[in-house]
């Protein structure tokens, strides 16, 4: 990681927040506040969030008047890729392999979805040898 540069990895609280503007679009934070699950956080706590996001560059801000609305500065699919891939690194020796066994291994994933995804992997390489 270069020096300067903020972690990937987000806090629950401020996933929640990323979801809310990846699946609603630009928002303000008393419509933040609304969309909160229970038990709903002080305003000023939602605000405070909002800006570390900011300044770890994952959103970005409008002014209307004397406020803010935010929106995502990061694409969901970017970033979801991203910190998969530094899970994988950073917890399973950069390895699908381990990830797919501790998943089989603590029956998170059934036989079925295995099959799909070999199924998945081998129609792929179908195509990839054409």
């Amino acid at each position: 990681m270069k020096a300067g540069r903020k972690k990937q990895e987000l806090t629950e609280k401020e996933a929640i927040i990323m979801n809310m503007l990846w699946d609603k679009g630009p928002l303000f934070v008393r419509e933040m506040l609304e969309l909160y699950p229970e038990p709903k956080p002080h305003f000023n706590t939602v605000a405070t969030t909002v800006r570390i996001l900011e300044g770890k560059g994952y959103v970005g801000h409008e002014v209307f008047g004397n406020t803010h609305r935010f929106y995502a500065a990061v694409e969901k699919s970017s970033f979801r890729d991203k910190s998969l891939a530094a899970v994988i690194r950073n917890y399973f020796g950069n390895s699908y392999k381990s990830v797919v066994s501790a998943l089989a291994e603590e029956e998170k994933i059934s036989v079925d979805e295995l099959k799909e995804i070999i199924d998945l992997i081998e129609r792929k390489n179908k195509k990839s040898s054409y």
